[in-house]
């Protein structure tokens, strides 16, 4: 099929090469002519595992162009995903500006009947104001389809060739039967293809989202308690996940969800209800505990260090927000980070893939490590941010021989605490 995927970002990038991998004939359109004269010549913009080898095989294959021009993405494509920006506003809700300015160009330019797909995550009724954006500028027939994605970073590329469900939201059969074409190839181990009417589509990525941050947050607030009480939050995880009913996924305590879905989505959730007349009272708690949670270590390392920061020298393991990805958007780290610094703190950190992005955001601000041992030296403190796998099993000697004290706040719990209690002098984690 012919397709045609207006934004670039890690939405609309991974969703192009995806489906050009299964056979379509794909344009990924971007306003950023850099970006996309890099990506015509093979390189990814973002590290997601993975993602470069289906890129570079479809490229070379010619399914998987690039351009600058919407007219010719837009006479490419029978199929046109909208894969652009939802920024969270001022007051929580997701900005739809350019959504809406994309679909009001597609009404002046379309010929031909379209199907127009959501593919950003949306407030419930911004399938209607597409409809209404587009049809203002033309008389073509045209659906528009809401298909929230549901990739997680890390894991997006595996996540969208073997999806564990596929919503498709649209009550045209004509529609349908395009997006079942599409989409038929990822589902044949018989995963199913759910339709349902657009709203219903546009809000379950947001019910799917906030409920997994709330239980997040749960195991979060779990964790604060246990340790008032004495309690192992490790072991009132696992006897609550072998629970089939709660499940053992997302009962990992630590120091707050980030990333660009779970806390945009939460808030934009909360402020669609306010502007229906309804108040999300769990998400307002979801939200508060979260914010407090990224800096719950702060404390701890004030106290241990007497309540004077001043010069010391604090190492970060970790600055994405979570492992197998550079997305830094929303990541604890960065609260920890601003907090230590106006601690009067000095701050060296170490991240496999992040460091480039934090450094355009940062600057000098702070001091990047060649890699997380060099990140120790002469250092006071380390905190542990992201729960990379290299950061699981360390040499221990090596970080007692170059920190000033083997001094460790781990906001992931990544070590057993009895035994890492034998290998270093301090040791302090969530929940335990």
């Amino acid at each position: 099929m012919k397709v045609s995927v207006i934004g670039t970002g890690y939405v609309g990038l991974v969703t192009g090469t995806c489906l050009a991998e299964t056979g379509n004939e794909v344009i990924c359109v971007d306003i950023d002519e850099n970006k996309v004269e890099k990506m015509k010549k093979g390189e990814v913009p973002i590290y997601e595992p993975h993602l470069d080898v289906i890129f570079e095989r479809n490229i070379k294959a010619n399914r998987l162009q690039f351009t600058t021009s919407l007219d010719e993405g837009l006479e490419h494509g029978d199929i046109i995903f909208l894969a652009l920006p939802t920024p969270e506003g001022e007051d929580g809700s997701a900005d739809l500006k350019y959504i809406l300015g994309v679909a009001d160009e597609i009404g002046k330019k379309i010929t031909s009947y379209k199907v127009i797909v959501d593919k950003s995550t949306v407030p419930v009724g911004t399938s209607e104001k597409v409809r209404e954006a587009i049809s203002k500028n033309t008389s073509v027939d045209f659906d528009v389809v809401s298909n929230p994605e549901f990739l997680r970073e890390g894991f997006a590329v595996d996540d969208f060739l073997k999806p564990e469900r596929i919503v498709v939201g649209t009550q045209s059969e004509r529609a349908i039967k395009f997006m079942k074409k599409l989409y038929q190839p990822y589902v044949r181990s018989g995963n199913p293809i759910i339709i349902m009417d657009e709203k219903s589509a546009e809000l379950t990525k947001y019910a799917a989202n906030s409920f997994l941050a709330t239980k997040i947050t749960f195991m979060n607030e779990i964790a604060n308690f246990c340790e008032k009480v004495g309690a192992d939050v490790d072991k009132v995880r696992i006897g609550m996940g072998t629970d089939s009913r709660i499940g053992k996924r997302f009962l990992f305590p630590g120091i707050g969800y980030g990333g660009s879905c779970f806390p945009k989505d939460v808030k934009a959730l909360h402020k669609s209800g306010l502007n229906s007349d309804y108040n999300f009272k769990i998400l307002d708690s979801v939200i508060e505990v979260n914010a407090t949670q990224k800096t719950i270590l702060i404390p701890r390392i004030r106290t241990y260090f007497k309540n004077n920061l001043k010069d010391k020298k604090i190492a970060i393991w970790g600055l994405a927000f979570k492992p197998e990805t550079d997305d830094i958007r929303e990541a604890p780290a960065l609260f920890i980070i601003d907090a230590l610094l106006k601690e009067g703190a000095k701050i060296i950190a170490f991240d496999p893939e992040a460091m480039p992005n934090v450094e355009r955001k940062l600057g000098s601000e702070i001091s990047y490590a060649k890699d997380m041992y060099s990140a120790l030296e002469n250092a006071d403190a380390l905190v542990i941010c992201t729960e990379w796998s290299i950061f699981r099993t360390p040499n221990f000697e090596k970080l007692n021989s170059n920190m000033n004290s083997s001094v460790i706040f781990d906001g992931r719990n990544l070590y057993d605490v009895d035994e890492v209690s034998k290998e270093v002098e301090f040791y302090s984690s969530i929940g335990r």
